[in-house]
């Protein structure tokens, strides 16, 4: 008897390669917004706590807070598609993990709420000069909550093996899976990441003409400072998790070119990052080019290690005996035709949003008085 379900005999309606580039493209939009948002999350509540004396600490906090319950809407709202397309592509092993955790996985609805409420009660705190740390401090521990049984759950659709156990132990989804090799460091790289994005998320709100030049170049030498760190604790968590990988994932990262490719992609903007990092945090450089580099150095990053975990799933089930790329597929051309069109009509609105957002009327950012 096979270890896991049986593919879903409904056929797939569009190609693997269609909802593999739909997949790769909005999780790459989720993760750079959501690590932006966690990091930037905590950074605000620090800030918060110790900037009573030190009006640049406090402007710098309420820079952030004040844009946390925008930026959550867009990590909600950019999180939804990519996980439907993983649904679509891993159906029988998404699904199964997913009711195996289920009492932890339903909370992720509920600890989302009760972030989204202390958002909005941090940033009206923040704005009217109130310390608030507390908020903050209850919101990020909600939110890294979520991110574990996330993680949780998506490093136990890779391992069929230890379902059944899991399920005996305990059918009614209150288990947690065995011990794996992977889960932790793989959790620890998308944390330490958000802090280095959010310090690259201050550059960008350190060039804007609404914040005050003394808090921009605060702003500047904090996340350059914070990046600059937090990229080599990220490295340093990517060597572990490489290594954590079976040796036939690893070998079969080696024979791909293209997640061989995404591997020195990785590197390569990692470095980048380390030495943009360090040059902005020595010169507190203030301005909308080095905050769009920064943003085109996230977007990259994340991109690059988007293709490469996708790929490790595939390399992980595939040893298992699970090919995603074989299933049967019956393509609706014109279904996958309004698909897309109102998929860009999505896209276009939401940079309308944005658009909107930037062109809102400017209040000057000063946090000095």
């Amino acid at each position: 008897m096979n270890s896991f379900p049986m593919i879903d005999p409904i056929p797939l309606p569009a190609p693997v390669w269609l909802f593999k580039a739909l997949h790769l493209l909005t999780l790459s939009l989720h993760f750079t917004v959501m690590q932006m948002f966690v990091g930037s999350l905590l950074m605000a509540t620090l800030l918060n706590a110790f900037g009573r004396s030190n009006p640049l600490r406090k402007g710098a906090g309420a820079a952030l807070a004040h844009r946390l319950p925008v930026i959550i809407t867009f990590v909600i709202n950019l999180g939804v598609p990519p996980l439907l397309f993983a649904q679509v592509l891993y159906a029988s092993f998404l699904y199964t993990s997913s009711v195996l955790i289920g009492v932890y996985w339903l909370a992720v609805i509920f600890l989302l709420m009760g972030t989204y409420w202390l958002l909005y009660k941090f940033s009206d705190a923040v704005s009217t000069r109130k310390s608030a740390w507390w908020m903050g401090a209850l919101a990020f521990l909600f939110v890294l909550s979520i991110s574990k049984i996330y993680s949780i759950n998506m490093t136990l659709m890779l391992r069929p093996e230890v379902w059944q156990a899991m399920y005996s132990a305990a059918p009614s989804g209150t288990s947690l899976p065995p011990y794996d090799p992977t889960l932790i460091s793989r959790w620890l790289f998308m944390i330490t990441g958000a802090f280095w994005v959010s310090g690259f998320w201050m550059i960008w709100i350190a060039g804007r003409k609404t914040t005050a030049p003394e808090l921009g170049r605060y702003l500047a030498g904090l996340g350059g400072s914070l990046a600059a760190v937090m990229i080599c604790v990220q490295m340093c968590v990517f060597y572990v998790l490489f290594n954590a990988q079976p040796e036939d994932v690893k070998s079969g990262i080696i024979a791909s070119g293209w997640l061989k490719g995404a591997v020195i992609t990785w590197c390569s903007v990692a470095l980048l990052v380390l030495v943009f990092s360090l040059f902005i945090a020595a010169k507190k450089t203030c301005s909308y080019l080095a905050g769009a580099l920064a943003a085109l150095l996230a977007v990259v990053s994340l991109s690059s290690w988007v293709i490469l975990r996708d790929g490790i799933r595939d390399l992980t089930l595939s040893g298992k005996g699970f090919d995603v790329w074989q299933q049967t597929v019956v393509t609706n051309w014109g279904v996958v035709a309004g698909f897309v069109v109102f998929l860009l009509l999505g896209l276009v609105a939401l940079g309308w949003l944005v658009y909107v957002m930037t062109q809102a009327k400017p209040v000057t950012e000063g946090g000095l008085s």
